[in-house]
């Protein structure tokens, strides 16, 4: 059997915490900033935390190799 690869395009958008959540960048971030709230744009400097299950899909068909 090969072995399974980790899905390139999805190793440099998404990073597994270290209590295995599975960490993203923040939507909305590349143009037309000045239009969007102050606030808006402050909380999407840190990025997001996936929902519980969109986490667990996201390792087991795309980060195999990174948890």
């Amino acid at each position: 059997m090969p072995k399974l690869k980790t899905h390139s395009g999805a190793k440099k958008r998404f990073r597994v915490t270290g209590k295995g959540k599975v960490k993203a960048g923040a939507v909305g971030r590349r143009h037309g900033l000045r239009k969007r709230p102050q606030k808006m744009k402050r909380e999407s400097r840190q990025g997001q935390i996936l929902f519980k299950t969109d986490g667990e899909n996201m390792k087991k068909h795309y980060l195999r190799n990174d948890f």
